[in-house]
């Protein structure tokens, strides 16, 4: 044996490096594809340390499968070209029922002039994820090669890339000789966000969406680079194979998962096209609930076999179809920065855009956040910016175009005003403060925005007092604080433009409803800083009543959930303020609650139980329901875990019922939330 050449190594370090394969991998497994990790990072972390050290004392122990090779690789200096087995076919669009059903007809026509007759079609919807398409190559259960779509028979090996990202199986069990995968790179919309901001902080050039983060961090050299981006897949197909057939897609899919490839749960096999059109719908319906982009929703024929029969026209396939959706970003020119003032005087920039359709809807206007938001995206009037409209949610500016962030000649960064834009009053920055603020407490903005959050749902929840009839009511002068809603008339009401009798008897009925809103729910709305929904139901809960919370001091008040000293000393202030004190004086005289119902917590049926609200259930509003539980002595948690005990799920659940099923939590329906009460 030459000195270059290396002693085998011992069989317990061989043993015990396929041992650690085996367990990383599973961890991997649990942690990237199931979102259930079993044990903890530093766990994980020492694992691989021990798997690095053998390796390292033993070379030919690293193997181009190990878990360590992830992150190993050196730059490529290239991007080299590579065919696909089998072509990587586009998709047709379609936009509406009328364009699916029609594709319906035509695979029905073509598959008649084969002489077939035309069978009761079983269909798979899938999300069609906006990312980057590729495919997976293994030989003997091994990655081999990773590649991208390219133009669909020849793409660029960006093996180098995929390897790091962890969702991705470096060594399949039970796979056969040759197996492709196909699937969509993406990275979810939480993680593009903190990227964007990353790369704004550091002077570089922002995405403009998800799919080109994703796109951009696959398709570049070094695969240390794309390693540090949070990348993920969602595998949606078998490609070419040797050894290993099905007669359904859906089979082929369930092969997928049962092999420790990421398959998204929620891929639907429907039994017509009326459901297939529903489930379409309801993807639409439901993409601003996702952690991930999608542009659409994919119709496939499940039967392999009359896939095959109705084959391909040029690139698109005949047994396919993508229902596109409204785009939900665009680029457009911001014409200028306006600013609001909040509640307690805080202000809040927001953008004046040339009008874009973003979502199906024309935006003109959009959120800045805050000014240390807008700071940080480098954010400039004048310039092209990316609009970003995701289901319901607020339009917001997410960042510079990606061309302009190049360019020296730029204008200059928006400041806040130096006066309030509402009453001209000298605006001050607080030292360790987040936002400008107007310190004029009587300004009126001010006050508008404290009456608004008053009647709003989360607060008091006075159907029939929108912005435009608060402003009514504040400039006619029949409203200065909350309690001047307890006080209109009838008389009153109809004499202002928009009030009829019918209309001034229903606001003054929900205004007399309003009495009954919980103690939790009426701290929330007086306008406390620092107080917002769920601190307002830990107080309520917490002190059982007002004269309690009043006489309470920092240290009482930093005991509570969530609250630290900080933030206890601002609730004291506030609530020592005299006009507070008064206001509270008012309302309680009026009748609000000023004191928890039910029994204090840790007590009552469902006393230290979790519960996980999704849907929209059949008779309860999801905030009546949390109520209901909350005064039963339980908690309702916003997220799925293991620790969670129930999921009340109703209709349109979301992800949140396929990682309950996942998780083995039970679910139940409105029905059993009701048992569980004992009504």
């Amino acid at each position: 044996m030459s000195e270059q050449e290396e002693a085998p190594p011992p069989p317990e370090a061989a043993q015990r490096a396929r041992e650690l394969h085996e367990v990383i991998e599973h961890h991997s497994y649990r942690y990237y594809v199931l979102d259930d990790p079993e044990i903890g990072d530093d766990a994980y972390d020492e694992l691989m340390d021990e798997l690095r050290e053998l390796e390292r004392r033993h070379p030919s122990l690293r193997t181009p499968d190990s878990p360590t090779q992830r992150v190993g690789a050196e730059p490529v200096s290239k991007l080299e070209k590579v065919r696909h087995l089998e072509p990587m076919l586009s998709l047709a669009n379609v936009r509406s029922e009328e364009e699916l059903r029609a594709w319906v007809s035509r695979m029905r026509a073509h598959l008649a002039r084969e002489g077939i007759q035309a069978p009761d079609f079983r269909y798979v919807v899938e999300p069609k994820v906006d990312g980057l398409a590729i495919s997976l190559l293994y030989r003997d259960g091994k990655l081999e090669r990773g590649a991208t779509r390219g133009n669909g028979e020849v793409g660029e090996d960006v093996t180098h890339n995929l390897r790091t990202i962890g969702a991705i199986p470096l060594h399949v069990e039970g796979a056969p000789p040759l197996l492709e995968v196909r699937g969509e790179i993406y990275m979810s919309t939480h993680d593009f966000t903190a990227l964007n901001e990353r790369q704004a902080e550091a002077g570089l050039s922002t995405f403009m969406n998800p799919r080109n983060s994703a796109a951009g961090s696959i398709r570049q050299l070094d695969p240390a680079l794309a390693a540090q981006r949070p990348l993920s897949i969602w595998c949606y197909q078998v490609g070419v194979t040797e050894g290993l057939s099905f007669e359904r897609h859906s089979q082929a899919l369930q092969w997928l998962r049962d092999h420790g490839f990421r398959v998204n749960r929620d891929i639907k096999l429907l039994e017509d096209e009326q459901q297939a059109i529903a489930q379409c719908e309801e993807w639409q319906w439901r993409r601003g609930e996702l952690d991930f982009e999608i542009d659409g929703a994919v119709v496939k024929i499940d039967d392999l076999e009359l896939q095959r029969r109705l084959g391909a026209i040029g690139r698109e396939p005949r047994w396919a179809v993508a229902w596109k959706f409204p785009p939900t970003t665009a680029v457009t020119h911001l014409r200028a920065v306006h600013w609001n003032v909040g509640k307690f005087g805080d202000l809040h920039p927001y953008a004046e855009l040339a009008p874009v359709q973003v979502g199906g809807v024309v935006i003109k206007l959009a959120t800045l956040h805050n000014e240390e938001d807008l700071a940080r995206k480098d954010i400039r009037p004048g310039e092209d910016v990316i609009v970003l409209r995701a289901g319901d949610v607020i339009p917001q500016v997410v960042s510079p175009a990606p061309h302009v962030v190049e360019r020296h000649d730029r204008p200059p960064r928006p400041l806040p005003p130096s006066r309030c834009p509402f009453c001209e009053t000298p605006t001050i920055k607080p030292a360790a403060g987040v936002f400008t603020k107007c310190p004029n407490v009587a300004c009126p903005e001010r006050r508008w925005q404290l009456l608004k959050h008053f009647v709003s749902r989360g607060a008091m929840d006075i159907d029939g007092l929108g912005e435009k009839q608060v402003a009514l009511l504040q400039q006619q002068g029949l409203i200065q604080t909350p309690a001047d809603y307890y006080r209109l008339t009838a008389e009153q009401l109809v004499e202002l433009e928009g009030f009829g009798e019918v209309s001034a008897a229903n606001l003054l009925t929900s205004i007399e409803a309003s009495k009954d809103r919980p103690f939790g729910r009426v701290l929330f709305g007086l306008g406390i800083e620092e107080v917002g929904e769920v601190t307002g139901r830990n107080l309520a809960q917490r002190f059982r009543e007002i004269d309690a919370l009043l006489a309470a001091d920092e240290q009482q008040i930093a005991q509570t959930p969530g609250i630290g000293e900080k933030m206890a000393a601002s609730i004291v202030a506030q609530l020592a303020d005299p006009k507070m004190r008064e206001l509270i004086a008012e309302l309680r005289a009026i009748g609000l609650r000023f004191a928890e119902e039910g029994p204090p917590p840790g007590e009552g049926p469902l006393a230290g139980k979790s519960l996980v609200l999704t849907g929209t259930l059949p008779h309860w509003s999801r905030e009546h329901a949390s109520e209901l539980i909350l005064a039963a002595g339980g908690r309702v948690v916003s997220a799925v875990s293991k620790k969670t005990d129930y999921v009340v799920a109703g209709e349109r659940p979301g992800s949140k019922l396929e990682k309950a099923q996942r998780l083995e939590v039970p679910v139940i329906d409105e029905a059993g939330l009701k048992a569980l009460l004992g009504q």
